[in-house]
């Protein structure tokens, strides 16, 4: 599927426990992204997004701008991506 990605992110910072999973999950629906938001135990988020390309990246620049301008919850200190790797089991987006 040409211009279909998915990308992984892992966001570090104060993002447990504030509505951050709830918030990923309201924007990403508004892209049409599949995937699903969950806690690490280690205590990042782990958001795993697929859609257009755009819109994937839509939701990392509103995942990592500083300050946020969407009214995101909590603090994010750090984003980490990893690209790639499209999968046929997502449907919707879930907080996990």
């Amino acid at each position: 599927m040409a211009g279909i990605d998915k990308a992984t992110f892992f966001v570090r910072g104060r993002v447990q426990g504030v509505g951050f999973r709830w918030w990923t999950r309201a924007k990403a629906k508004e892209l049409g992204l599949v995937g699903y938001a969950r806690n690490l135990d280690d205590g990042r988020v782990e958001v795993c997004a697929q859609g257009p390309v755009a819109d994937v990246e839509t939701l990392e620049r509103l995942l990592t701008e500083q300050p946020s301008t969407s009214g995101r919850p909590g603090r994010v200190n750090g984003v980490t991506a990893q690209w790639g790797g499209l999968r046929s089991d997502l449907k919707g987006f879930s907080e996990q």
